[in-house]
C-alpha cells in the first residue's frame, strides 16, 4: 500500500489512487501528539466495514474531516488505507455540518418532521467546504481513477470534483431519503445540489422511490432530459452532454460478523444475564436509536405508556428496553427532543412501575458491537418505528443476531427496509398510534412456530445481502455505466 511519501502509480502510470473514497468524517479518530505522531482508533460504522476490503484490494485513499474543530494533519496510513484529513474550523462545523447539513437539509429530505432553517451563510459556508472535500479528492485520484463520494453533507462535490478532473469516474450514493420534489423545491439552493450530483456518473439511492424523486426533480427544476434512469444532461450551448444513472443500491451490514458475534459463548451468556438482571420478564422489548426525532421515539414510548395504562401487558410481565445514542447534542431539535422523552419515560415510570420492575429502561448510552448482539439475541420483540429512514441498519443487525430463529420484528413501513423485508415483519405506520398498539402487543403474543417461520424467511433475505454485496454492485455498476452519450 502506498503511503504519502510513495504514492502508488496508475494503470497509466501517473501517480495517485485508483479509488478515492469521500465522506464526511474519516473512517477514525485520531489525535495528534505533541511530538507530531498520530494516534489513532477505528471508527465503528457500516461503511467502513463496507469499504475496507475493496479499498484494500483497489489501493484506495480516504478524504474526510477528522471531527474535531481545526485539527490539521498530512496525509496518513492507517487500518491498511491512505487517510487524508480535510480541516474545519468551529465556525464551519457550525455552519456547514450542525447548520446547512443537519438543520436544513436532513429535515428537509426526513419529509420535513422538523421545520427546515434556511440561512445563506451556511450555504455559504456548505459551498466552501464541499470544494475542499473535492480539492483533497483531486489531489489523490489516479488519471482515469475511481472517486465514491458519500451522503448529504457533500451533494456539490460530483461537480465540483468533474470540473477539477473530468478523467474520472465518479460516483455518488445518498444514505438517507431524497425528498419529493414538492418539498425539495422549497430549497433555496435546490439547483445547485441537483446539478452538483449530477456532477457523477452514477447516483444511487436507498429506494427505488428515492430515485424516482430525484428523476422528477431533475425534469421540474432543470433542462436536462431524462429517460427511464438516465438522465442526459446538456451543455452550455444546449447538446446533449454526459449520461448520468439514478438507482436503487439498498445498503446491508456485515451480517456474517453479527451472526458469529451473536454465536458466541461470551455474547448468548451477556443476553441471558440482561434478562436476569431486568427480573427475567415473560417479554423483552427493544428499541435502539440514535436520538433522532426520525427514529418515532416519541410515538413508540406514547403507544407503550398506553398499552400499559390499558392493562394489555403490565410491568411485572413484560419490560422495554431503550437505547438511545447521543447524536448532535449542539443542534436545539435534538435537544428538546431528548428533553421530551426523558420526561415521558419518566411518566410512565412512576405512573406504571413496581419495586424490581420498572416498565422502560432507557440507557443514553452508546454501546460496542457485543453488547448489542447480545441485546438482540436477548429481546423478544424488535421496535424499529421511524418516522422515516433512508434504511435502517437496526432491523437488519437484529435479523442477523436471530440465529436462534427467535424475536419478533415489528417494523415502520416508512424505513427503506420494509421495502426489502416484507412480509416478513410486522409493518407499522408509527402515526396510527392505535395500530401500533396493537401490533407491539399481535409481536408480543405472537406463537412460536409463527415467530420462527418469520425470522427464517427475515435472515433467507438479509443473509443474502450483505455489505460487500452492495458495495461491488455500485462498483461494478459504477465502472460499467457509460458517461457520454452519442451525438459527443
Amino acid at each position: 500500500m502506498a503511503g504519502q511519501d510513495s504514492a502508488s502509480t496508475g494503470a497509466d502510470g501517473s501517480e495517485g489512487y485508483d479509488l478515492v473514497v469521500v465522506a464526511n468524517r474519516l473512517p477514525v479518530d485520531f489525535s495528534v501528539g505533541d511530538d507530531g505522531e498520530v494516534d489513532w482508533q477505528r471508527s465503528p460504522g457500516g461503511l467502513v466495514t463496507a469499504l475496507e476490503p475493496v479499498m484494500r484490494e483497489a489501493d484506495g485513499a480516504w478524504v474526510g474531516w477528522s471531527g474535531a474543530p481545526d485539527l490539521a494533519h498530512e496525509p496518513f496510513e492507517a487500518d491498511g488505507m491512505l487517510l487524508v484529513p480535510v480541516t474545519l474550523s468551529a465556525g464551519e462545523i457550525e455552519r456547514y455540518y450542525e447548520g446547512f447539513s443537519n438543520d436544513t437539509l436532513w429535515p428537509l429530505y426526513h419529509d420535513v418532521i422538523a421545520p427546515p432553517t434556511y440561512h445563506r451563510q451556511w450555504f455559504d459556508a456548505y459551498r466552501k467546504v464541499n470544494q475542499r472535500f473535492a480539492e483533497a479528492a483531486a489531489a489523490q485520484a489516479a488519471h482515469g481513477g475511481v472517486v465514491w463520494v458519500h451522503d448529504y453533507q457533500l451533494q456539490l462535490v460530483p461537480k465540483m470534483l468533474r470540473e477539477l478532473r473530468p478523467d474520472l469516474r465518479i460516483g455518488f450514493f445518498d444514505h438517507i431519503p431524497f425528498p419529493a420534489v414538492e418539498l425539495f423545491q422549497q430549497l433555496p439552493w435546490r439547483k445547485q445540489i441537483i446539478e452538483g450530483l449530477l456532477g457523477a456518473d452514477l447516483v444511487g439511492f436507498q429506494r427505488g422511490g428515492d430515485a424516482s424523486n430525484f428523476l422528477r426533480s431533475v425534469r421540474r427544476l432543470t433542462g436536462h432530459t431524462t429517460r427511464g434512469s438516465i438522465v442526459t444532461t446538456l451543455d452550455e450551448h444546449g447538446r446533449p452532454g454526459r449520461r448520468v444513472r439514478a438507482a436503487a443500491f439498498p445498503i446491508s451490514i456485515d451480517t456474517n460478523y453479527f451472526d458469529q458475534l451473536a454465536r458466541s459463548p461470551e455474547v448468548q451468556a451477556r443476553a441471558k444475564e440482561i434478562r436476569t438482571d431486568l427480573g427475567d420478564p415473560d417479554v423483552m422489548m427493544l428499541g435502539v436509536d440514535r436520538l433522532d426525532y426520525t427514529k418515532g421515539i416519541r410515538h413508540r414510548i406514547k403507544a407503550y405508556g398506553e398499552i400499559l395504562q390499558d392493562g394489555r401487558i403490565d410491568v411485572e410481565h413484560t419490560t422495554l428496553v431503550q437505547v438511545a445514542s447521543p447524536s448532535r447534542e449542539n443542534v436545539g431539535a435534538y435537544q428538546e427532543l431528548r428533553d421530551d422523552v426523558e420526561v415521558l419515560v419518566g411518566r410512565i415510570n412512576g405512573e406504571f412501575g413496581e419495586l424490581g420492575h420498572s416498565a422502560i429502561h432507557y440507557l443514553h448510552h452508546s454501546y460496542p458491537p457485543e453488547e448489542m448482539a447480545a441485546l438482540y439475541l436477548a429481546a423478544d420483540v424488535m421496535l424499529v418505528t421511524s418516522l422515516r429512514d433512508g434504511m435502517n441498519l437496526v432491523a437488519k443487525e437484529y435479523i442477523a443476531a436471530r440465529h436462534d430463529l427467535g424475536g419478533v420484528l415489528v417494523l415502520s413501513e416508512f424505513t427503506g427496509a420494509a421495502d426489502e423485508l416484507a412480509p416478513g415483519p410486522l409493518l407499522v405506520n408509527p402515526h396510527d398510534i392505535d395500530g401500533m398498539k396493537d401490533i407491539i402487543v399481535a409481536a408480543a403474543h405472537m406463537e412460536e412456530r409463527e415467530k420462527r417461520r418469520r425470522m427464517r424467511n427475515l435472515r433467507r433475505k438479509v443473509m443474502a445481502d450483505d455489505v460487500a454485496k452492495w458495495s461491488k454492485a455500485f462498483l461494478g455498476v459504477l465502472t460499467a455505466v457509460p458517461s457520454r452519450s452519442s451525438h459527443v
